[in-house]
């Protein structure tokens, strides 16, 4: 969830309710610990969060025990309420670096990151990772097996190979055959897109929680769907969005980032977010379309909030 999870959208995330832990993207150890001036300042300003954010995780990648040793102690001296490594991402620049999904290809390395992040960190600790490099080398439960023997407090298992990327369909019998086999939590993670989707992982796979990656992203208010199907949930209002509620959080959001960021990497931002927030509402494409075209940020933001707008209008008639 690179160039996503960022401080905004976790307290989006948080105003609307529902979420029990949000997490943040992913920083670069070695960004973090030996990196040229400008990536350490980066990678620190990433791992700044707020009181309001919590529960929190912060997720540290790297292909070194001792550089991801150093991040976690640049993670202890900032005290969230988790640390997670990541050992799922696909990305190719990831796992050229030999990190990532790439680990599964080296267990015995795997083991001494986890062991040397667990020595750091008095946190719980939490390791998510694919089912494998590709379909005919699934590691994961071997995998499991390590994080539970060096000290990882549960694992979060993202049910494709790290070849698949996010094509095709998330198996989760693995989920099912991952939580059988340790005695640590297992969270379940893909292809959870509705609430009804989250319970039926839950009950598919008997895993103690479910991870939302890109299912939020389109529907941020997700985490509050769920919750108010939980037992015990009533109090959470689970209805979907109105339209809005809809105009509202997408044009603050929007602000925020228009304000604070750069032209040029607002603009991308603002388009990234775009295609999400308007998947599913009438006109969606065309606006997707209008904002490719637009030069600059004030533009972009008229344009949104004229769509919203006639929308609302459409549904007033």
């Amino acid at each position: 969830m690179a160039g996503v999870t960022d401080r905004d959208f976790r307290r989006i995330v948080r105003r609307i309710g529902g979420a029990g832990l949000v997490a943040m993207e992913f920083v670069s150890s070695k960004h973090l610990v030996h990196g040229q001036p400008t990536q350490r300042r980066r990678a620190a300003e990433q791992l700044r969060f707020g009181p309001e954010e919590r529960p929190l995780a912060i997720q540290i990648y790297g292909s070194d025990e001792r550089t991801m040793a150093g991040a976690a102690r640049e993670v202890e001296e900032r005290r969230p309420d988790v640390c997670d490594v990541n050992m799922g991402c696909p990305a190719n620049k990831v796992l050229k670096g030999c990190a990532g999904a790439a680990l599964m290809g080296d267990l015995p390395l795997a083991a001494r990151i986890v062991r040397s992040v667990r020595r750091v960190v008095s946190m719980p600790l939490t390791v998510k990772f694919r089912l494998g490099l590709g379909e005919e080398s699934h590691r994961y439960l071997e995998l499991g097996r390590i994080c539970q023997e060096e000290g990882a407090d549960a694992v979060v298992l993202h049910a494709r190979s790290a070849r698949q990327g996010f094509r095709g369909e998330a198996d989760w019998s693995h989920i099912a055959r991952l939580r059988e086999a340790l005695d640590i939590p297992v969270i379940g993670n893909g292809d959870v897109r509705s609430a009804a989707e989250a319970l039926s992982m839950l009950e598919e796979t008997g895993c103690d929680g479910v991870m939302i990656g890109r299912g939020a992203t389109r529907n941020p208010w997700i985490f509050r769907e769920i919750a108010a199907r939980l037992p015990g949930g009533a109090a959470w209002r689970g209805a979907p969005p109105t339209l809005a509620e809809r105009r509202a959080l997408v044009l603050d959001h929007f602000r925020t980032v228009a304000d604070r960021d750069p032209e040029p990497e607002a603009l991308d931002k603002l388009r990234r977010f775009t295609a999400w927030y308007s998947h599913g509402l009438p006109r969606g494409q065309a606006l997707r379309r209008q904002i490719s075209e637009l030069p600059g940020v004030a533009a972009f933001l008229e344009a949104v909030e004229t769509f919203f707008d006639e929308l609302l209008l459409d549904e007033a008639a």
